[in-house]
Formats: structure tokens, C-alpha cells, sequence
């Protein structure tokens, strides 16, 4: 639990990335919500997974105030995909307070899906993204982490998406969507933010090896950064082993102030304001 009994004016803080419909959180979900809001974490974005998810995360930011939603089929999740399953996203994403379409993406890690198959339904959700004009939350993960094949195969889809955005005006052109949890090296990120695209950082940052994160949260461009928690997963030091929530988002501002030799509270309003500009929340 975060201790705020010293804090008499918290930062202004951004989760963009947790997972509050999981089962993890219901026994104190609305605990967990109230203690990020206390804690100064003003917008938390909750992105499906699958449409019964993706539904979920509608039905929280109805509910809470805080809590905004993404509707997406995620790349393990892609077995789940029918005929009707992108008319069930646009449903879905015409509801209130539904800010972008994820977590959709490659996921060459777990192996429970063809990478074809993944990357159809990759297509087909960025389409609707583009028709929509609502960023992505993009998910990558490679099991090869030296030739990144999710990464470079995610880069081409990506790329081709970009270039009719910008033949067709659309304004997303401009605010493309965001890496998730980024682990690539800092060239990767240079590449990804050129594209539009900005980057995710997670409590991985707080970890002592994570050197090739750490690199990227120093030297990529700051305008271009979002922090999240992927919460209950990723948990930062000083709680690692425990379940991470979304006031928990304010270690990985604290370890990027570090890294980048600036106050927390600088990190804490540009991340936010960065949140701000990409999902128009």
C-alpha cells in the first residue's frame, strides 16, 4: 500500500497502461483506484485484451472517474477472433470515454498463436484505428531479443499503416499510438518516434539490469515518453513481489528524473501532458 500521509500535494501523474478488470483486483478494486487517485494519478488508461475484456474495461471507466478504456484483441488472444469481431470492437469503441485501440500488436514470445494469423488480425484492428482516428496501444514481445523479428515485422505493418494515414490526411498521422512496455534499444525507440509513435516505459526501469531501458528513459526524445505500470504485472523496486497498482506509476517517474538528472515533478507533468496530447483525455 502507498503511505500518503506526508503527501500534502502529490504529482500530477498518468497511468497509461493497467489491467484493473483482472481478477487480481477484485477483492479492493475500488481500493486500488482511490489510493492512485490519492497518489495523484489523475487519468489511468485500461486497455482489453479480448472482447470480453475489452467490454470489462468499458464498464470500469463508466464507473470510475479516473479510468479510461482501450478495446483491442490482444496477439495471444488472436484464437479468439471471429467474422464478427471487429464490428464488435467498433461498437465498443463508439462508447464513452473509449480513448484508443489496444493492446493489439505481435507477440513472438509465447508462441500461442500463428504469426500470420497475429498479424492479419494486426491489420484488420489498425484499420479500424485509422477509420476511427483513435491511437493504438501497441504490444511487442520477441523471444529472440538480438534480431527482435516481432519488433522489425511490427515495424514494416506499422510503417505501411503510417504512410496511408498520411496519403489519406488522417489526422492520427500525427499521434500514431504508443509502444507498451518498450524494450527495445534506444535506435529501436528513435525509430518508433519518428513514426509518431510515443513510447511507453514501465517499472521495468527501476530494475538494476534493466541497462537498455534505462538508456532509452535517458536519451529518447521526453516529449515523446509515457510511463505506466501494466499493472498487476511489471511491479517496480521498491515492490517487487508484490502486485503492482496504478499509484505505483509515480517509481518509474521518480527512476526517469534520476536517469535524465531533473526533478520527479518536471517528469511527472510532461508524461502527463504527453498522455494528454496522444488519447485527448
Amino acid at each position: 500500500m502507498v503511505d500518503i500521509r506526508n503527501q500534502q500535494a502529490p504529482d500530477v501523474l498518468a497511468d497509461t497502461h493497467c489491467h484493473l478488470n483482472f481478477e487480481s483486483f477484485d477483492p479492493d478494486r475500488a481500493a486500488v483506484i482511490g489510493r492512485a487517485a490519492a497518489a495523484g494519478v489523475t487519468r489511468m488508461l485500461n486497455p482489453g485484451v479480448d472482447l470480453a475484456s475489452s467490454q470489462a474495461a468499458v464498464e470500469l471507466a463508466q464507473q470510475f472517474e479516473p479510468v479510461y478504456a482501450a478495446v483491442g484483441v490482444h496477439p495471444n488472444d488472436a484464437l479468439t477472433w471471429t467474422d464478427t469481431s471487429l464490428e464488435a470492437l467498433r461498437q465498443l469503441a463508439a462508447r464513452p470515454k473509449v480513448v484508443a485501440i489496444g493492446e493489439i500488436g505481435l507477440d513472438y514470445y509465447w508462441e500461442q498463436t500463428p504469426h500470420a494469423l497475429q498479424q492479419d488480425i494486426f491489420r484488420r484492428q489498425l484499420g479500424l484505428a485509422a477509420q476511427l482516428a483513435l491511437p493504438v496501444v501497441v504490444h511487442l514481445r520477441d523471444r529472440d531479443e538480438v534480431n527482435r523479428p516481432a519488433f522489425w515485422d511490427a515495424l514494416q505493418i506499422l510503417a505501411a499503416w503510417k504512410r496511408d494515414l498520411e496519403l489519406e490526411q488522417n489526422p492520427l498521422s500525427s499521434r500514431a499510438g504508443v509502444y507498451h512496455s518498450f524494450s527495445a534499444d534506444l535506435s529501436a525507440a528513435e525509430r518508433a518516434i519518428e513514426m509518431g509513435f510515443w513510447i511507453g516505459i514501465t517499472g521495468l526501469v527501476t530494475f538494476k539490469k534493466a541497462d537498455t531501458l534505462k538508456n532509452v528513459a535517458r536519451l529518447a526524445a521526453v516529449d515523446q515518453l509515457l510511463i505506466e505500470t501494466d499493472a498487476p504485472f511489471l511491479t517496480p523496486h521498491p515492490h517487487r513481489g508484490e502486485r503492482n497498482e496504478p499509484a505505483y506509476v509515480r517509481f518509474t517517474a521518480e527512476q526517469i528524473a534520476a536517469l535524465r538528472q531533473v526533478e520527479s515533478e518536471r517528469i511527472a507533468q510532461i508524461t502527463t501532458e504527453n498522455a494528454k496530447r496522444l488519447f485527448h483525455w
